[in-house]
């Protein structure tokens, strides 16, 4: 069996829109004498779209609208619908995801981009994704060594930080190439982002908007920001205003980290590529990319260059965000795609009592999900075993169907995420405690933890598996 996704990633950023086309191809790698074991064995970027800048209303909204048409257009250039758009992701980035309608153009456009295409915001899975894209967690794996990539766009820098193909922590600096902004014509100041000009005015450096300036005036602030970005990898002590300029968190600075990469739209210009004017895109971009190239962070790190720069993030998002369910599944229906599902995650103490223990606990953490006193939908997510027994498996459903009979009153289907593979016997046993009357849609071999929400897409691979995002939504 080989089987292909078209899935498409597409990236709002603080400075730029872009949109990606990848094919997933999916493979069957067991023997015809065992389970079948599916998995995307390959990803193949097939378009590449051209970038825009974002666009944004005079009132310093997302002009949502020509977004649209920027997609609607690139779908034509490619030569696709929206309906042969099997999966992928929207992301929002950076300076964006803090407009004031992110919330709304960001699901519009899943929506509007196809039937199993996710919304998904942050600077974490940010982090996450545009690594991905850059190919930091293949470096760190082959190379057997830890590697942080850093990010670098208009308005943020996100690191993420790998060791042998193993992600361990994420972090997020607002330090981005578009933060001071210059007019390409008058070399005049036209913007200063807040914290960049709460930084200067820390260091005693004069920086006003109307000011003309030389890269050698922005030489000192850049500095400051670069001196910020070293202080997030361990390369300085932490510094009176660190904790300023992270967005959300900084990386856990508890080992040396061997290697760093760069990615985002400021990276080409740290990889050496040449530029006749600085001020060309209005901003410090390429004065930024150039005085990171020049300091400790590429003399004393190994540098590894990035498959992709200005285009890991949308990379990420389309070829980095789907998984595959496990083949041992069960689903009564086939309503999909079903979007953003919390997850309730049980702990492994929870499990490990009787059912009714497992239903005390299903039934006390439903009500984190409670809006106006009524349970929303939610998928409950639990470890389970490996070649359980018939007695275990009975526990675990008699347990599930007890906890969530509030949940179980609604019109909602059932839905079990289990790490371990076992679902299809559970699901099979859950509906037939639900005497065949109640869908079920039971998941094995996917990872989820709370606070995490699930996508899951239309039955593939002649209904064996389902394509699967886990993620997680945050806005600021």
């Amino acid at each position: 069996m080989n089987e292909h996704l078209l899935s498409v990633g597409i990236d709002m950023g603080t400075s730029t829109t872009q949109l990606v086309l990848s094919k997933l191809h999916i493979e069957n790698l067991s023997s015809s004498f065992s389970v079948p074991r599916l998995v995307i064995t390959d990803k193949e970027v097939v378009y590449r779209s051209d970038i825009c800048f974002t666009p944004v209303l005079a009132d310093n909204r997302i002009d949502m609208h020509q977004i649209q048409l920027f997609v609607q257009e690139q779908y034509e250039k490619a030569g696709i619908s929206k309906d042969d758009i099997q999966t992928g992701a929207v992301i929002i980035t950076g300076e964006t995801a803090r407009k004031e309608n992110a919330n709304e153009v960001l699901l519009s456009l899943s929506g509007f981009a196809g039937d199993f295409v996710v919304a998904t915001a942050g600077p974490d899975l940010e982090s996450i994704i545009s690594a991905k894209g850059a190919g930091a967690h293949t470096y760190s794996k082959e190379h057997s060594t830890s590697i942080v990539n850093i990010d670098i766009g208009g308005g943020t820098s996100n690191l993420a930080l790998f060791a042998n193909g193993e992600l361990l922590d994420t972090g997020c600096l607002d330090i981005g190439g578009r933060l001071i902004r210059v007019d390409q014509g008058s070399h005049q100041i036209t913007y200063i982002a807040p914290k960049i000009k709460q930084l200067a005015a820390r260091r005693g450096l004069a920086l006003t908007v109307g000011q003309h300036v030389t890269p050698a005036d922005l030489e000192p602030i850049i500095g400051e920001m670069v001196k910020l970005l070293e202080e997030s990898v361990g390369l300085r002590p932490l510094s009176d205003y660190y904790d300023t300029i992270v967005t959300n968190k900084g990386l856990r600075l508890d080992q040396a980290i061997a290697c760093i990469s760069f990615s985002g739209g400021v990276a080409d210009y740290i990889y050496e590529e040449a530029a006749d004017d600085v001020f060309q895109y209005g901003d410090i971009g390429i004065l930024l990319g150039r005085a990171i190239a020049a300091s400790p962070l590429t003399q004393r790190m190994t540098m590894a260059r990035a498959v992709e720069t200005i285009r890991a993030t949308v990379v990420g998002a389309g070829s980095h965000t789907t998984e595959i369910s496990g083949s041992t599944i069960t689903y009564t229906e086939e309503s999909f795609p079903i979007k953003n599902i919390p997850i309730l995650k049980l702990s492994l103490a929870d499990e490990s009592g009787s059912d009714d223990v497992l239903a005390r606990a299903i039934a006390d953490k439903l009500n984190w999900f409670k809006l106006n006193n009524d349970v929303q939908q939610v998928a409950i997510a639990i470890e389970g075993k490996n070649s359980p027994s018939f007695q275990e498996v009975q526990k675990y459903a008699r347990g599930l169907y007890t906890g969530m009979s509030e949940l179980l009153e609604h019109k909602y289907p059932l839905i079990v995420i289990v790490r371990h593979d076992m679902a299809k016997v559970l699901g099979q046993t859950l509906y037939a405690l639900l005497d065949y009357k109640k869908d079920v849609i039971c998941l094995d071999s996917v990872h989820v933890d709370n606070g995490d929400y699930i996508d899951i897409g239309k039955p593939i691979a002649d209904g064996k598996v389902l394509p699967v995002v886990v993620k997680t939504i945050v806005f600021h």
